[in-house]
């Protein structure tokens, strides 16, 4: 079909996902005629679509079964013959994501974000002016001039040579979403978030979950002690965790998936019906030509940019997993928020030091900030202080005792240098510490505030007391 007449916004963003979206939409309000470009036929990229939301629905949705038939009766709360349906929690979690997908498309309407839905290739760069084409399912090519071009282009998972993805026995995120029955065996390759979240959802439905890590612990790069109770927990609910482990080789024959494993030289191999394989993720620059159009990678594959998200292409930016660091959704917005604010003219730059993350078993891990052998390997002198939630009022009504809160401070100056948490809804007690470290808050500032009784929270108020020497309850 014909081309169609090129038309000139201010803003082109290469990707739909969170950073693109946030992006697009920021801009948007900024005053900016903005397009978006997404091949997917929804919006919301990989987090929307078969990433943190679809996850999460069934982390919830298994955790009711897990608490109706293991927990209720404590409550004194019976129930006769308990189970689940599997196919009707899948359809809750697609129906979860599309009411998702649906609301970014409605904000875009309301913000007059245009969605140039196609697969987006950018042409031309830089001094001679930014050239993008897309490409619509039905053949038809739209070409945009933007004066700016935001790359959103996001990551894929990263397959192992002798085990690709076939998403039906080799897993990736997106095939371990909709696995079509319960596994009797799935072996995880991988103890990060993504491993232990859908492990942890297989697991409560009945599966026998292992958990290979190449590193010596699950979650490497986490605070030890946060690490030394999450491995204590999981196991006792019954994942099998095996770390120092490399995988050597694997293969699938029939509904069989096989790998060998050696760890100190004594190899094994471990046979499972399914195989997840989340070994971490790859900056993807989906329709960009990084050499052709010179722009600057970093040693990953990552693009380069500085503090303001501008790529060595000064009318070209880059936000999200594309650029590396912590593979995070809200990182993504973040970044997208101050490419938009940047093209606007305003004197925003990225900042990274108040990044929470979380990974969303049960019990939540929570942290922000450095872990104490970070601080160790600065050579700052520090203070620690730690509150279980076995010592707390809520915890204990909810029975959800299981868990720390752990501060790190600047031994001189009390300034917050870190936290770390392992507890019941500790995703949502982390943003106090957040916004404690935007404003270079010390532990005596946290302690020193009133905290509802009883809430979760106290926890937070007195770890931070007891970096002090003074928490009231233990």
């Amino acid at each position: 079909m014909a081309d169609t007449n090129t038309s000139a916004p201010d803003v082109l963003v290469l990707g739909g996902g969170p950073g693109g979206y946030v992006a697009a939409i920021r801009a948007a309000q900024l005053g900016l005629q903005v397009v978006c470009v997404e091949m997917d036929r929804t919006l919301g990229g990989t987090c929307v679509n078969v990433g943190c939301i679809p996850s999460k629905a069934l982390l919830q949705s298994s955790e009711h079964y897990e608490f109706a038939r293991l927990h209720a009766q404590e409550h004194g709360v019976r129930y006769e013959g308990v189970g689940f349906d599997l196919a009707t929690m899948m359809k809750r979690k697609d129906d979860v994501v599309g009411a998702n997908t649906k609301g970014v498309e409605f904000l875009f309407k309301k913000n007059k974000v245009t969605w140039a839905k196609g697969r987006g290739t950018v042409v031309q760069a830089g001094a001679g002016g930014n050239v993008v084409e897309v490409r619509g399912e039905d053949g038809a090519v739209t070409r945009f001039a933007p004066k700016h071009v935001i790359l959103a282009t996001g990551s894929v998972p990263i397959e192992l040579p002798f085990l690709k993805f076939d998403e039906e026995r080799v897993l990736s995120n997106v095939g371990a979403l909709k696995i079509p029955e319960v596994p009797k065996r799935l072996i995880v390759i991988g103890g990060g978030v993504i491993g232990l979240e859908l492990g942890s959802v297989w697991r409560r439905l009945g599966a026998e979950v292992t958990v290979v890590e190449l590193a010596p612990t699950i979650l490497p790069g986490n605070d030890e002690d946060i690490v030394k109770e999450a491995t204590r927990v999981f196991t006792k609910q019954g994942l099998v965790l095996k770390t120092g482990v490399r995988v050597t080789g694997g293969g699938r024959e029939g509904d069989v998936v096989r790998i060998t494993v050696d760890r100190d030289g004594q190899s094994e191999t471990l046979e499972a019906d399914y195989v997840l394989v989340s070994v971490g993720r790859r900056p993807a620059l989906h329709g960009v030509d990084a050499q052709a159009l010179g722009l600057e990678l970093g040693q990953r594959g990552e693009v380069a940019v500085d503090h303001q998200m501008r790529t060595s292409i000064p009318t070209v930016f880059a936000i999200g997993d594309v650029v590396g660091g912590k593979l995070l959704a809200h990182k993504a917005e973040e970044e997208g928020v101050v490419a938009a604010e940047v093209i606007a003219g305003k004197p925003v730059e990225m900042h990274y030091r108040s990044m929470p993350s979380v990974v969303y078993t049960w019990p939540e891990v929570a942290t922000v900030g450095l872990a104490e052998h970070e601080v160790k390997a600065e050579g700052r002198k520090y203070k620690v202080g730690k509150f279980p939630f076995s010592a707390n009022g809520r915890a204990r009504t909810m029975g959800e005792t299981t868990g720390l809160v752990k501060f790190i401070a600047d031994a001189e100056t009390d300034e917050l240098l870190g936290c770390h948490m392992l507890g019941a809804n500790v995703s949502d007690l982390i943003q106090e510490v957040v916004l404690g470290f935007e404003y270079r808050a010390s532990s005596e500032d946290i302690g020193i505030t009133v905290h509802s009784h009883p809430t979760l929270s106290e926890t937070v108020k007195e770890a931070a007391l007891a970096v002090m020497g003074r928490a009231i309850h233990i």
